[in-house]
């Protein structure tokens, strides 16, 4: 590994601290693009307006009429945790607005498979509802909407997948409205806002439409209208969405999208609300199950800590007890669910650290050692489960910085021909545009993909492994040079002992950092003084910075480090009996895989 420290460009850095920002912080800030005060500015006012994005306009008028005409709505989600916090969002949001039926179906991982399919479509008209609405998914659902139009439903698609490329253009489902900032000429600048974002911006145009319609009064209210369009002949108050925040922040963060401007003024808003006791009972308790304190939220709790809870219930069971947990405002009910998601996360952390370990043997199997690793890695094993299979293809991913996929045997019926399978990539290669060449150069092999450049999935049938395997290493040999293959770990750099301080630790994670926009990560050799191995695969260690003894923690390795060694790491107040202590989070160590 190599260790790199990030440009601090002066005049930004000069400029932000001349605005006021502390110094470490407007350091960090330059490093990552920033050069004013005013982009910091998280204001509400400040978010890209609801009209730059396609087809949005379109669907709150669609969605005002349905509220006028008293039609049932029904949501299909997707199964993790951008997908279960957007159909939330919708539920919460289109009742506060009005709406009287509002129900939802999320699909079963196994059974259905991702997106609105035909039999979801016959399930939503099964259930008697006029309209469809997509949140996370359905950018490619041609025949799951297709089948919905036939039987007479309304069809919204709210998605931020890339769309199909068939026959090298893009192809979009032929829904009544489709809100997606990625389909062709949509003008909205955050083009990796997550599903449960497109979800809050489609309200916040639908308020509007509303609003012009004069369906509210002046005072806003959070509370949803008792009564009809006009109860008692008048309008209803107009709610405030920003209870909606704390929802859409924890999807944004989970679904590790890029968090841009207008991401990070999303999380931050729903951070603050958090902070203040201000947000739906199950977050609440998915805090206490996850044993984090709401007053001190942070980007990494979502990521770490409540994001994992949601998505076990997608990976291992029914990611209906996460939405319900996102939906009930029954005290009691929401710390029941919150408590049964903690037990499906150790379950899936369980099953996982069993599938990481085959997945690695499996891996270095394909390489002599001393050998690099081939420029694509593919592994699949029988007894793999694919609720899985994205955690583990992450972690191969990181262990031998290559495009990973995991595949694992469906368990859907009749289907146990198919292999699922989930990957990850890294910088430089864009990964569902590869599986896009692969399937134009391997006809047949691919029978569905999709995704993102970091993030995507697909699903072959297991005589096409070899096939697949091959066909994804030509790509990567063809896009993926030698500086791309090396593992390189970018940092902030040297850190000012001056700054080693509890309080502004707690400045630091107060702060919105993600994917994109990366959390502070420092380095500079340092002295070894002890080294300890804990808890069978963590290093425990003492260290000297700048004259100064720190403790350290290198989780996940045993390596012993020489006496002295370049590392990077994070900071970290760690707590004991009530007492809190400043530690480093060891990220990585230069020339040590």
């Amino acid at each position: 590994m190599k260790i790199t420290v990030r440009d601090v460009p002066p005049r930004s850095a000069w400029a932000l601290e001349q605005a006021g920002v502390h110094p470490l912080l407007a350091r960090l800030y330059a490093a990552r693009g920033v050069n004013s005060k005013e982009q910091l500015d998280d204001g509400l006012s400040l978010l890209l307006p609801p009209s730059s994005m396609k087809g949005v306009i379109d669907a709150a008028v669609l969605l005002a009429d349905a509220i006028a005409d008293n039609k049932r709505l029904c949501i299909v989600a997707d199964y993790d945790c951008d997908g279960a916090t957007a159909c939330a969002v919708a539920i919460r949001g289109l009742r506060l607005l009005g709406a009287k039926a509002v129900t939802y179906i999320v699909p079963d991982r196994v059974v259905d498979g991702y997106g609105l399919t035909t039999p979801i479509s016959q399930r939503v008209k099964d259930s008697g509802a006029d309209i469809l609405i997509t949140v996370d998914n359905g950018i490619a659902s041609f025949e799951g909407v297709a089948t919905a139009k036939a039987l007479g439903l309304q069809v919204l698609v709210t998605d931020h997948h890339l769309p199909a490329v068939v026959d090298g253009a893009i192809k979009l489902p032929n829904a009544d409205v489709i809100v997606n900032p990625n389909q062709p000429d949509c003008g909205f600048e955050s083009k990796s806002i997550a599903g449960v974002g497109v979800m809050f911006y489609v309200l916040l145009a639908l308020r509007a439409e509303l609003r012009q319609r004069g369906f509210f009064t002046v005072q806003p209210s959070a509370e949803p209208p008792q009564a009809g369009l006009a109860p008692s002949g008048g309008a209803i108050a107009q709610p405030k969405l920003d209870a909606l925040l704390p929802l859409v922040a924890l999807g944004t963060v989970a679904d590790v999208v890029k968090l841009d401007a207008n991401n990070r003024r999303l999380v931050a808003q729903g951070l603050k609300r958090i902070r203040a006791g201000v947000m739906p009972t199950g977050i609440a308790s998915l805090f206490v199950a996850a044993g984090r304190k709401p007053l001190m939220a942070s980007s990494f709790d979502f990521g770490f800590a409540l994001g994992p809870r949601i998505n076990a219930a997608g990976r291992l069971s029914d990611m209906t007890l996460g939405i319900e947990c996102l939906l009930t405002d029954d005290a009691v009910r929401a710390d029941e669910l919150a408590r049964t998601l903690d037990g499906i996360n150790r379950q899936r952390r369980d099953l996982e650290g069993g599938m990481r370990e085959q997945a690695f043997m499996l891996a270095e199997s394909l390489f002599e050692e001393g050998e690099d690793a081939p420029p694509a890695v593919c592994v699949f094993d029988p007894d793999f489960h694919e609720g899985v299979v994205g955690i583990v293809a992450s972690r191969l991913k990181d262990k031998l910085h290559r495009p990973s996929f995991v595949f694992a045997r469906s368990r859907a019926a009749g289907k146990e021909n198919e292999l699922k399978g989930s990957g990850r990539s890294i910088a430089g290669f864009h990964l569902r545009d590869a599986l896009d060449l692969v399937a134009k150069r391997q006809p047949g092999v691919l029978l569905r993909f999709g995704g993102h450049a970091m993030a995507a999935g697909c699903t072959i049938l297991e005589e096409h492994f070899e096939a697949f395997e091959a066909a994804l290493s030509q790509v990567a040999t063809e896009w993926l040079d030698a500086e791309r293959l090396s593992r390189t770990l970018t940092t902030d750099g040297a850190l000012d002992p001056n700054y080693l301080r509890l309080d502004l630790i707690d400045m630091l994670e107060r702060e919105v950092w993600g994917q994109g926009f990366a959390a502070p990560t420092f380095s500079e050799e340092v002295e070894v003084l002890s080294q300890r191995i804990v808890g069978q695969n963590h290093l425990s260690l003492k260290i000297k910075h700048q004259g100064q003894p720190i403790d350290a923690m290198w989780f996940g390795h045993t390596e012993q480090l020489p006496p002295k060694v370049k590392l990077a790491y994070r900071l970290d107040a760690a707590e004991w009996n009530g007492r809190r202590t400043i530690k480093f989070l060891i990220e990585g160590v230069e020339n040590y895989e």
